[in-house]
């Protein structure tokens, strides 16, 4: 582990540390173990059908299947704009990034566009806002490497353009949430749960960070990765300011991660915790969503209340956390209710919205730039966007690295459990070398890849060089087919009227974060190694 996460680690568990837990809550404070969800089954292929077969939540029906927004989609921060929704998440590694997603229903969702082109590191959980009339995203960020801090993107239209971002000076902290206190001044909450003073504008700390609140204890006897107190996201609703906070941890055991609620008459508290804690949490390995938490509160279309969170599906981590929604409802006493139930089953959609467009296609014959909203790259250099060229046919991608091992590859997430990809590589020099990755990290990944005079097989991040063959070729159609995290390889030189079946299966439930770190997911990608140039051409998705 290196210091810098260390450290965050250490920050993270400070408020852990300031006492036993047997010190802080006594017994008769200590809730009953919550009910678990016992779901009739892990839930069915009966998702609506998307774009290209792409799982949708909308069934049609007036009813919904969670996820709202499938695969790699943590974090979720959500601004009601109107009658208009809008929605960003976690993008960690991949730019352009930050991508704004648009909603009138809560349920159709359809991506705008990237936020956030200039790298910063790796970009964990946000918060998008409005003041004013300016939209603001808050960004924790550690560019270099030598420690966190918080950065601000602001504009004048959601649709961008977007500022450059703007270093807060608020260092060592992530998750920030933006509230204005009843004195009519702005504070960002962060982990720990800490809060500090914004200037008028919003775009630096005018004052110090500030213990803001001591988060509830669940039992000590519960399983979770642990305390971690994050994700403070604020509310203001009548006379009370709303805190929602994840705690237990992000991922580990599935019963770990969970929300939180606390409110207060003032922005500086003392804050009450709420009597339901906590409002959501997985209890079973048996239920359809894992590691559910990190919630903000949304009010519906029709002035009914929901939650949106994230959580991981059963048997299903390599596809990351995914977006999730679920009713809330207000109690007499001011508090409120998760009344989701079994999340297995379809849900009656948000009263009063608007049907939009859900998703988009991922097939793409490169004749125009999809960058940030369906391509990105993972974690590049400053100038690694020079590395492409659009032209006529197809996308020119200069090498990068010797093999995948050190490349900076073309990555593209998905949210279906089974599906099927194909792209056409052209090798444009006698060095050049490309293929079609599953990629989770340096550290995780499998695919195939082809040099002018090689076949070359990919897996537990390295080559398997006895499957090395002999092949000569300047031209290949690569098919990817991953059904329930079982994958197959195809190739063919004749543009795809006859293939030949790699007699190589791969098994890849494992590449995710519990096993390899980084809260990311497995992600088709395209990689160009070597030296000189490939072009890539005609690619198909298709959700198996």
């Amino acid at each position: 582990m290196d210091n810098s996460r260390r450290n965050l680690f250490k920050t993270l568990l400070a408020g852990a540390a300031a006492a036993p837990l047997s010190a802080r809550i006594s017994a008769a404070e200590l809730p009953r173990e919550i009910p678990a969800c016992t779901p009739s089954a892990v839930p069915p292929a009966r998702w609506g059908q998307g774009i290209e077969g792409q799982r949708n939540a909308d069934l049609g029906d007036g009813t919904f299947l969670n996820p709202i927004v499938p695969g790699d989609h943590p974090d979720p921060t959500i601004l009601k704009d109107g009658d208009d929704y809008y929605m960003t998440f976690s993008s960690f590694y991949s730019y352009p990034g930050l991508i704004i997603w648009h909603s009138t229903d809560l349920v159709n969702w359809a991506p705008l566009g990237p936020a956030l082109y200039e790298p910063l590191g790796s970009i964990w959980a946000v918060d998008l806002c409005k003041h004013g009339d300016r939209y603001y995203i808050y960004i924790p960020a550690n560019p270099d490497g030598g420690g966190w801090s918080i950065y601000a993107i602001w504009a004048d239209d959601i649709r961008g353009p977007w500022s450059q971002p703007v270093d807060l000076n608020i260092h060592g902290c992530i998750d920030p949430g933006h509230v204005v206190g009843e004195d009519g001044k702005r504070y960002l909450f962060v982990n720990g749960i800490r809060k500090i003073r914004l200037t008028d504008d919003g775009l630096a700390a005018d004052g110090d960070l500030q213990p803001a609140y001591q988060p509830w204890q669940y039992p000590e006897d519960w399983v979770v990765e642990n305390f971690a107190p994050e994700g403070p996201k604020l509310l203001r609703r009548g006379d009370w300011f709303y805190l929602i906070t994840a705690v237990g941890g992000t991922a580990g055991p599935v019963t770990g991660h969970m929300v939180i609620a606390a409110r207060s008459k003032s922005i500086h508290g003392p804050w009450e915790h709420c009597p339901h804690n906590p409002l959501v949490r997985t209890t079973s390995d048996s239920e359809p969503w894992w590691s559910r938490g990190h919630a903000t509160l949304v009010e519906g279309p029709a002035g009914d209340w929901w939650m949106v969170y994230h959580g991981y599906e059963n048997g299903f981590r390599t596809l990351g956390r995914q977006t999730l929604l679920e009713p809330i409802e207000w109690t007499e006493d001011g508090w409120f209710r998760a009344r989701g139930g079994d999340l297995s089953q379809p849900m009656r959609k948000p009263a009063g919205g608007k049907s939009g467009p859900a998703g988009f296609a991922l097939s793409d014959n490169f004749a125009s730039n999809r960058m940030g909203v369906q391509w990105a790259f993972h974690d590049p250099a400053p100038d690694e966007m020079t590395r492409i060229e659009y032209e006529p046919g197809g996308l020119r991608i200069a090498a990068s690295g010797s093999s995948p091992q050190n490349s900076t590859p073309l990555t593209c997430p998905v949210g279906d459990r089974s599906y099927e990809v194909e792209v056409t590589i052209d090798l444009l020099d006698e060095t050049a070398e490309g293929g079609v990755l599953l990629f989770y990290n340096h550290k995780a990944f499998v695919g195939l890849g082809f040099s002018v005079g090689q076949r070359k097989t990919f897996q537990c991040a390295g080559e398997l060089e006895w499957m090395r063959a002999a092949l000569a070729t300047k031209s290949v159609r690569i098919r990817l087919t991953n059904r329930d995290n079982v994958v197959t390889y195809h190739y063919s030189h004749d543009d795809g009227k006859t293939w030949t079946l790699l007699d190589h299966r791969m098994e890849v439930s494992g590449i995710h974060h519990n096993v390899f770190g980084g809260f990311l997911s497995l992600k088709v990608g395209i990689y160009s190694a070597g030296t000189g140039s490939i072009r890539v051409r005609d690619f198909t998705y298709r959700a198996v």
